[in-house]
């Protein structure tokens, strides 16, 4: 008896890799947006810390 799991259809596959890209091109635009804010406040702090 074969298990319904194991049976990967080509569909099934191809769905589970635009999944994958989705969520890790998520994560890229996360992580950048991230980055760039982090930037962005060193920058304004540094504009306006007294010297």
């Amino acid at each position: 008896m074969v298990n319904d799991a194991e049976q990967d259809t080509p569909r099934d596959a191809e769905s589970q890799k635009e999944r994958g890209v989705a969520l890790r091109a998520g994560f890229y635009i996360f992580g950048t947006h991230l980055f760039a804010g982090f930037v962005w406040l060193l920058f304004h702090l540094g504009e306006h810390v007294s010297k």
